[in-house]
């Protein structure tokens, strides 16, 4: 027994001393001690090593405890983000290193081209209607009970401010959902799939109410005002490019991919499929859209049927190539993501009780999702909670917050940033469980029915 204890002492001791180098050498400039250059290719593997190791860790604890590994990965994020807390060494340039920053977007954009190709055009057809009432419903409500909460809460705050904290609301973070269904195998479910295409067309929504906002306030600060032509113009360009990347991709894929099947070489089907996944994606980000919006229709519009050759002369299916790239990347988004969660923004004072009410009302906002589905038999709940978490996408609305001014002042304070922060915190970390325990749920009715 007490050999087991020593050499229990003795791994934590040697884990200790190994995390204390990490963070030194982190922390330390890409210059060695004699003046001489270091590759900064240096740091970044180190980084790497660090934030892998400490998701996979996560990860584990969070599975065997009954739980995706996806919320492992976060706590495990949130709890290096805050270690200068507890007085260890902090590791705050992995979370503002920009190469780090760089392969974490990167891994939500594989993730969402990943979660895109386990369903196609026609799946998603099927449940579209639900799925875009339940999109409509989902940006609607949450903004409304948002603006309330601010308005009631903070009623100091300029209605600019009241606007945009209720549209901060509206965003739901489709990474964070499709990363939970894969954990539990539920990716192919309707319930999953009206989740996913809502989440979507929820991003395009809350994309579009937040270049609005963002409009109106900028002309507000300049003396002028939006137009209606303009709010049109915004809609009908994310409207467009959704449906005119899924009519398109549908009818160019087919023979891309077939001309791609003449060459020989390895490697040739993963690497037109990521060409794929990136063009798209860098086409929405070229007309303001988010880069996982193209990332999702270029997975949805590829199909078996599209790389039939390659698989027939004996080559691996497409999943199977990406799920290498996935699991570098993926996890190194989430856990770039929990770092970024300042623990400290709770103590400011007043950020609590705006943090609780946007909570609920995040919350509320989105299970009225579930009304809208029009399909019978489905789970109206795992919808709703499905549509919770604000993710990436929460932390994007909140960080433009703090850019946007009237009158030479932000409209958003640091107090009401740190609330909306600790709102999608809070949603992003309760969903996974909350998801599970309803899928469990409604896998009991169905064994139990007759």
């Amino acid at each position: 027994m007490i050999g087991f204890s020593s050499r229990r002492l003795a791994r934590a001791a040697w884990l200790s001393c190994a995390v204390a180098l990490a963070f030194e050498l982190i922390s330390t400039p890409a210059h060695a001690a004699d003046g001489a250059h270091v590759d900064p290719v240096s740091r970044v593997v180190l980084m790497l090593a660090v934030l892998l190791l400490a998701a996979k860790v996560g990860g584990e604890l969070a599975t065997r405890l009954g739980q995706p590994a996806v919320l492992g990965e976060l706590l495990a994020g949130v709890l290096l983000g805050n270690l200068d807390l507890m007085g260890f060494a902090s590791v705050e340039a992995i979370a503002t290193d920009p190469m780090i920053d760089m392969l974490a977007r990167l891994g939500v954009i594989v993730l969402l081209f990943e979660v895109g190709l386990e369903s196609t055009v026609n799946q998603m057809m099927k449940v579209g209607l639900s799925a875009f009432l339940v999109a409509v419903i989902g940006v609607v409500v949450p903004s409304v009970l948002g603006w309330l909460a601010a308005r009631w809460l903070v009623p100091d705050a300029s209605p600019y401010a009241h606007v945009f904290v209720g549209a901060t609301l509206c965003a739901t973070s489709v990474g964070i959902t499709a990363r939970v269904f894969q954990d539990l195998n539920v990716a192919k479910t309707t319930e999953a799939r009206i989740v996913l295409g809502a989440a979507v067309i929820d991003d395009v929504l809350g994309l579009v109410v937040l270049a609005v906002v963002a409009g109106i306030i900028a002309a507000a600060d300049s003396g002028t005002s939006l137009s209606y032509l303009d709010i049109f113009l915004t809609i009908a360009k994310a409207a467009g490019f959704l449906f005119g990347a899924l009519a398109i991709g549908a009818r160019v894929a087919p023979q891309l991919f077939r001309l791609a099947s003449h060459l020989k070489s390895r490697g040739v089907l993963l690497a037109v499929s990521l060409a794929f996944c990136f063009l798209l994606s860098w086409a929405a980000g070229a007309i303001g859209l988010a880069p996982i919006v193209g990332a999702f229709a270029a997975g949805l519009v590829l199909e078996h049927v599209h790389y039939r050759d390659f698989t027939e002369r004996g080559e691996h299916e497409l999943e199977e190539l990406i799920r290498p790239i996935s699991a570098l990347l993926v996890p190194v988004f989430f856990m770039v993501m929990g770092m970024r969660t300042d623990l400290s923004a709770f103590m400011q004072p007043g950020v609590l009780g705006l943090a609780a009410a946007l909570t609920v009302a995040a919350i509320l906002g989105k299970q009225a999702c579930g009304l809208a589905v029009v399909e019978r038999g489905i789970d109206r709940l795992t919808v709703g909670i499905g549509m919770v978490p604000r993710g990436e996408v929460g932390l994007i609305f909140a960080n433009l917050g703090l850019g946007l001014k009237v009158g030479g002042k932000s409209i958003v304070d640091n107090a009401t940033y740190s609330a909306i922060v600790a709102m999608v915190v809070i949603t992003t970390l309760i969903t996974p469980p909350a998801l599970r325990l309803s899928l469990n749920r409604g896998k009991r009715a169905a064994t139990t029915s007759p």
